[in-house]
């Protein structure tokens, strides 16, 4: 069965700066409360890291080490982010960038936590 949906449901065909302006809006305010959900000592170690939540598909918890030491933190930490991010979007990714280029970044689906 095929669904059509009318003009005015479509995505507009253009993205105008306000579009832009507010899905960054949202993005940080996403930031906010996802940072507020986590427990102390997470809070502590993405204080350490860069970090941001982008919204493209799904929603995307980007994490950048900048040393070998945080990357690990970060990994053994892995379920418990996701356990924080899965109450924002049930199909949430993290993806952990490793502090070397050399290193193709992490990725986990926030489902795959139980795996």
């Amino acid at each position: 069965m095929v669904h059509s949906l009318s003009p005015e449901d479509l995505p507009p065909e253009l993205i105008t700066d306000l579009d832009a302006a507010l899905k960054r809006q949202l993005e940080v305010a996403i930031c906010r409360h996802f940072f507020e959900t986590c427990d102390g000592s997470t809070q502590s170690l993405l204080m350490l890291c860069r970090w941001t939540i982008n919204i493209t598909e799904v929603v995307i918890l980007h994490i950048y080490c900048s040393d070998q030491e945080k990357n690990w933190r970060v990994l053994d930490r892995m379920t418990r982010l996701a356990e924080y991010l899965s109450q924002l979007s049930p199909r949430a990714k993290i993806r952990v960038h490793p502090p070397s280029q050399m290193e193709a970044p992490f990725d986990m689906r926030v489902d795959e936590r139980s795996v």
